[in-house]
């Protein structure tokens, strides 16, 4: 029996104002205070990102909402746009990813903030490295899934006005506090989702990820196995702590004759020692479903980047056909216990 989800609805929708006339999507969220904050990816005019803000009284409620971004691009790296934002608090630090867009690259950024109105950019925090550095780097030993050929070897064809194409590592999302003293974050090269961890942020130097990817298959935390993920899996929510294990929402991607169709997914990840899986859902948590996750700016996507947890009930905030922001519910309790009910 499929655990019960309750389909909220549209929150958000786009507004006439430049900065997100094409759509509003894929929204990082955070409880601080009596407020719920959404820190959502807003698109213009020939696809180009920024990030907007809005607070909810309440999960669903919107209240006050930014008509001007509070992030954008103002470095090369992130030219062509800044997307999809998730956000934790680690300490006393706000940690807010997203996706820098240069127009060729699609990389990981971090930027810190102690009050969730000035953001610090602390740069590209992903490595940096060519499809053949690559291969060099993971070697003849590792053995990896063929589609990280597929997806990846098309990226040297993109090389453009001089800007060196590169693997894309998206999807980066930090874990909201240390696990044993270490800073552990998710992030996704196609077709898989990895992890990585350091003591501190400065750490990820070029000589960690070379290190890294020398013993790359031991970092690879999920790979697909069910029909609704069969293409690829990418990183969703940022891992909620439970007594059970850290609960993880990411998106899985499946190929249809009308494309690929982008659901919600759910696993439990090991309290201390997250780069082992506890359990999976076989089955997709939410899929689309309805006219606004069915036909939008790409068509049959629900994409979730954020969750709050409130009187024992999830809400999950998704970008609904990369046009909309929607949310959907589902009893925290007995969605753990359907995940311990699917052990790996």
């Amino acid at each position: 029996m499929m655990i019960e989800v309750k389909k909220e609805g549209v929150i958000l929708t786009k507004t006439g104002f430049g900065f997100e006339n094409e759509g509003v999507l894929n929204p990082a969220a955070i409880e601080d205070g009596e407020y719920i904050h959404l820190f959502y990816r807003a698109v213009s005019k020939g696809n180009y990102s920024s990030i907007g803000y809005c607070k909810l009284k309440g999960p669903l409620l919107v209240t006050e909402r930014n008509y001007t971004p509070v992030i954008v691009p103002q470095f090369p790296y992130e030219s062509h746009g800044v997307e999809d934002p998730r956000i934790v608090k680690i300490e006393d630090l706000f940690y807010l990813t997203y996706t820098a867009y240069d127009g060729v690259n699609a990389l990981g950024a971090l930027a810190v903030s102690t009050d969730l109105k000035h953001f610090d950019k602390k740069g590209l925090i992903v490595p940096q490295v060519t499809y053949k550095d690559f291969c060099r780097l993971i070697g003849p030993n590792c053995e990896i899934n063929e589609k990280y050929i597929r997806y990846n070897v098309n990226a040297q064809l993109y090389e453009k006005d001089g800007t060196k194409a590169l693997i894309w590592d998206k999807n980066v999302i930090f874990f909201p506090g240390r696990i044993n003293g270490k800073i552990y974050f998710i992030h996704r090269i196609k077709p898989d989702i990895q992890i990585a961890s350091v003591m501190e942020i400065a750490e990820l130097t070029t000589e960690y990820w070379n290190n890294y990817f020398h013993h790359f298959d031991d970092n690879i935390v999920l790979t697909a196995r069910f029909d609704h993920e069969v293409s690829y899996i990418g990183g969703g929510c940022p891992p909620i702590e439970t007594e059970s294990g850290w609960l993880l929402i990411y998106h899985g991607v499946h190929d249809t004759i009308d494309g690929y169709v982008y659901s919600a997914c759910a696993a439990l990840l090991d309290l201390e020692n997250p780069r082992k899986e506890i359990a999976r859902l076989p089955y997709a948590l939410f899929q689309p479903d309805y006219k606004w996750e069915l036909i939008g700016e790409v068509n049959n996507v629900c994409f979730p980047t954020g969750a709050i947890e409130l009187d024992g009930i999830l809400y999950i905030y998704y970008g609904a056909a990369d046009e909309q922001i929607a949310c959907a519910s589902v009893n925290m309790q007995s969605l753990v216990n359907e995940l311990l009910e699917n052990l790996v």
